[in-house]
């Protein structure tokens, strides 16, 4: 269904039919991966009763552009009919890319990585803030930087992902290790032993154990403020104290997303 925000703002247009032909694909379309078995039923569905649902559209030079009805419009195209019914709306670029964002995010058919691919083009494309983009998209803050922060995976995890060999718990768990080698060499085991993401996460503790065993232990008070600032931030965090109550913090990003969403954190008042 049309999100609830989205065919508000369409209920006062009217449905007319446009030949299939007439109408290109959204270049912009976040969503990747389409079900083909899915597109077939549909495409059957529609030879059989037509297309219910209008697809939503708008004007570009001679033709239409979609906006919204990807999935429908590949049906409707491989079930031969000749015309479908639309919304035509005057809509920019931008108007376009957020719509067919909103509608993908809303309906949680989309990827990991292509949510996180989703969210670093409607932050790009806008700039809107961790905060402002979470209200967009209906979700907390905390859940869209932890998506956000995939982006900064070694592509072939991001290839993982995609494919649904990794779930993005795994993925998560996997961000907690500090090197690419470190974070391929236990997506490997994932994918080889079918590891749970509980698995994967204690597999990581034992990582980062057995790691920090080769360093000189730090005090317990130094251990304890850097646990609660890792968790407070949502990232690695280290905390080295030396003579004379001196010392430093060193706050871990992985990708410039992550970056904005720790400033925005911390009240840090970053130019755009």
């Amino acid at each position: 269904m049309i999100p609830q925000g989205v065919k508000e703002t369409l209920s006062t247009e009217r449905i007319i039919r446009l030949p299939v032909d007439e109408i290109k694909s959204n270049p912009r379309q976040p969503r990747k991966r389409f079900d083909e078995e899915k597109i077939k039923a549909l495409s059957s569905s529609i030879r059989h009763d037509g297309l219910l649902q209008p697809i939503v559209v708008r004007r570009s030079g001679e033709q239409y552009e979609l906006i919204m009805g990807e999935r429908r419009l590949q049906a409707a195209r491989l079930a031969g009919v000749p015309t479908v019914p639309v919304l035509v709306r005057a809509a920019d670029e931008a108007d376009t890319l957020r719509l067919a964002l909103v509608e993908n995010l809303q309906r949680e058919n989309l990827n990991p990585m292509e949510v996180a691919e989703a969210y670093r083009a409607l932050t790009d494309t806008f700039g809107l803030s961790q905060g402002e983009l979470a209200d967009l998209v209906g979700k907390d803050r905390s859940s869209v930087a932890n998506t956000l922060r995939l982006l900064g995976l070694p592509a072939t995890i991001r290839a993982l992902i995609i494919e649904g060999k990794i779930r993005e718990g795994h993925a998560r768990a996997l961000l907690a290790l500090p090197t690419e080698a470190e974070q391929i060499s236990l997506a490997e085991q994932i994918v080889s032993n079918r590891l749970t993401v509980r698995d994967a996460e204690s597999e990581t503790s034992v990582r980062q154990k057995q790691k920090a065993g080769t360093k000189k232990e730090k005090p317990s008070h130094i251990a304890f403020l850097e646990r609660a600032i890792s968790s407070h931030l949502s990232t690695r965090v280290t905390v080295e104290e030396r003579r004379g109550g001196k010392g430093k913090i060193v706050i871990e990003f992985y990708s410039h997303e992550d970056f904005d969403r720790l400033t925005e954190m911390m009240n840090i008042p970053i130019p755009r």
